[in-house]
């Protein structure tokens, strides 16, 4: 039981690397050159997303368009609106640097390795999945810098020339990059997908370092009060709890099979921390970036512990549902 709730490898990794930059932050010159690296290591990760994702697996998954505008509709419409429900309520009791960090998580495209992961685990349709969660982070490169500019245009984040200019260049030409590639490369990539998983955490992870070692030398740790960080920890459970039940209530009513509720709750319900972070150093630039992502950073490890006990409990559904199936038809009465 508890093996559910201990936290990932990756996790402990994000945990220790804020712990490093609070005691050991980089700053000045060294600061300067290690964001030259963040920078292209951003630029790597996208190319690496763009080269790994098969053209044939987004086509394939546009047969079902309702699944995929399902899932859509969740991770940029019912997402920003619960958040910004929450931001009104509790708003309040949160610093402007947490409030817009929650708002930004909401804005983000789905996770795809734990949402696969997670459908698999519960029985759902992996195709489907697949496609939805891969398609959700095309359209996130686009949507989700464009719902920035309109949701933080109040808040003096607005969406500069610059800003566009820099998503174009390090997030946009890269991932496009990567797809022209892809016919070539893409097999490689896909073949050695767990080597170069270590680049993706790796770029993470110096985001994280570089934004929170800023974010320290600014004072960040005395900008909280645990009232803020408490609240902060329940708005993101609430805003998870939202949508979960949303989800498979919206799934059921719409009609959909048991298969593609599972997909549609756990595709629908994610946000990607590798697509989110990096797109906060760009999108925040001059911000105060390591309260923004601190929000994300949580979101990440509630979603996976509540979705891994949910997952379970579906299987276990799934399965007690069959053997139920499988007894009746073997104590049906013969046709004569």
């Amino acid at each position: 039981m508890l093996s559910r709730f201990r936290p990932d490898n990756f996790t402990l990794m994000l945990v220790a690397t804020v712990i490093l930059a609070s005691f050991l932050p980089i700053s000045g010159q060294p600061a300067v050159y290690f964001g030259y690296a963040t920078n292209f290591a951003i630029a790597l990760l996208f190319f690496l997303h763009g080269a790994r994702l098969s053209r044939q697996t987004v086509i394939a998954g546009l047969s079902h368009w309702r699944l995929h505008l399902t899932i859509v509709l969740s991770t940029f419409v019912l997402f920003p609106i619960l958040a910004l429900v929450l931001d009104y309520g509790l708003a309040a009791a949160l610093t402007p640097a947490l409030a817009s960090g929650i708002l930004y998580l909401s804005i983000l495209p789905s996770t795809v390795q734990s949402s696969i992961a997670f459908t698999s685990m519960a029985g759902g349709n992996v195709p489907a999945a697949v496609c939805a969660a891969s398609g959700s982070n095309i359209i996130g490169i686009f949507v989700t810098p464009i719902l920035a500019g309109l949701l933080f245009s109040a808040r003096g984040v607005g969406f500069s020339t610059d800003v566009l200019l820099t998503i174009v260049s390090q997030l946009l030409l890269p991932f496009v990059l990567g797809q022209v590639l892809q016919p070539w490369i893409g097999d490689f990539m896909r073949r050695h997908k767990a080597g170069l998983s270590y680049v993706d955490r790796s770029s993470i992870l110096m985001v994280v370092y570089l934004a929170f070692s800023d974010a320290v030398v600014t004072g960040l740790w005395k900008e909280f009060s645990a009232m803020a960080l408490l609240t902060m920890v329940l708005v993101n459970a609430l805003l998870l709890a939202l949508v979960l039940l949303t989800t498979t209530y919206a799934s059921r009513w719409l009609g959909f099979s048991k298969e593609d509720e599972i997909t549609i709750v756990f595709c629908g319900s994610k946000k990607s921390l590798a697509s989110g972070v990096p797109m906060a150093t760009v999108i925040f630039a001059g911000q105060n970036i390591g309260a923004i992502v601190l929000p994300l950073m949580l979101f990440h490890q509630i979603q996976l512990m509540t979705c891994a006990v949910l997952a379970q409990r579906y299987a276990k559904r799934l399965k007690s549902d069959v053997t139920v199936a499988t007894e009746g038809t073997a104590n049906a009465p013969a046709k004569s």
